[in-house]
């Protein structure tokens, strides 16, 4: 992820709130992390891959790396090592933040375990317990958090979750997501916004669903085999040929632009505007005139259903 300095004191809207990313040592969540870290936040980064044990993603981030980046950022990092499977442990967490800083004011439910994920294979053909520990992953440990967590969101008004996905509920209702255990691990993310909405409302909180664009996590530039310095430069070479990255990846973002958005609506008042849509980090963009680290404002789902899907040629333009 591009670093970028750490906004001054009084561009701090978020300083003196407290944040839980649950999924935070890599992708979007270490990029909300950050971003709610840009904004002064205290953001509690739970995990399960340290400096002492990888999990079984086998990815070399860490949630101590995470923590010190939203420290470095401006706010204050926390790294906790935990399984969000484990209702014990995140009942743990709710204690702890708790006994430490007496509120919570923003939940991020980012857990995927998208590594267990097979993609291209009709239900019949995949390994049925390893989908379905996909499914426990995805989705069952967004329930445990909110479980646990929310009690303590609802003493105050004006709490924000927010349940990371893939695909808006309109794109998704029209488009099959890749395989069956996925498709509704997705569904599921984004009801799960919903849902929590209407349970929040009463409270003065505000829950959404919310996708990234076409994300360059740390992953898919290893999958690609380019960095955050040549991928671009990467993409145009191969234009017109079978080498990845595909011609999409030229609107793809840092992990940093979703981030932003979670930060922006945590720092509105009118956040309950929001409340129980799903959206994209576009949206958000467009709404509150932040961009990526780059400068760009990438609409990358507006250039797959209105380039890629209508077969037109590969053309960016007004998409970046």
């Amino acid at each position: 992820m591009t670093e970028t300095s750490a906004p001054t004191p009084d561009a701090l809207p978020l300083a003196g709130r407290v944040a839980v990313v649950a999924g935070a040592t890599r992708g979007a969540g270490r990029g909300i992390a950050v971003a709610l870290g840009e904004a002064g936040a205290t953001v509690y980064c739970t995990g399960r891959t340290t400096r002492e044990r990888r999990s079984d993603y086998d990815r070399p981030e860490t949630i101590e790396e995470t923590a010190e980046m939203v420290t470095a950022a401006g706010g204050t990092g926390i790294a906790v090592a935990m399984d969000h499977l484990e209702p014990e442990q995140v009942s743990d967490l709710a204690a702890r933040v708790d006994r430490e800083q007496g509120r919570l004011d923003v939940l991020v439910n980012d857990i995927a375990g998208e590594h267990l994920a097979e993609w291209d294979l009709p239900i019949w053909e995949q390994d049925l317990e390893r989908g379905l520990r996909y499914l426990r992953t995805a989705v069952h440990t967004h329930l445990i958090a909110a479980h646990h967590l929310l009690p303590l969101m609802i003493r105050e008004p004006g709490g924000l979750v927010v349940e990371v996905t893939d695909g808006t509920t309109e794109y998704n209702s029209t488009h099959y997501r890749i395989s069956a255990f996925i498709d509704l691990a997705k569904a599921c993310a984004n009801r799960l916004g919903y849902s929590l909405g209407a349970e929040l409302e009463p409270h003065g909180g505000t829950a959404v669903a919310l996708t990234p664009g076409w994300m360059r996590s740390e992953l898919m530039l290893d999958t690609f085999g380019v960095t955050e310095e040549n991928w671009e430069e990467v993409t145009r070479a191969n234009l017109g040929t079978e080498e990845l990255p595909p011609d999409d990846f030229l609107v793809s973002e840092t992990p940093l632009f979703v981030g932003r958005g979670v930060a922006a609506l945590a720092a509105d008042p009118d956040r309950a505007r929001w409340n129980r849509r799903s959206i994209e980090a576009f949206d958000l963009a467009e709404a509150y005139g932040f961009t990526d680290v780059d400068g760009s404002r990438p609409d990358a789902w507006g250039y797959i259903v209105e380039v890629r899907e209508a077969g037109k040629p590969v053309d960016v333009t007004g998409y970046r």
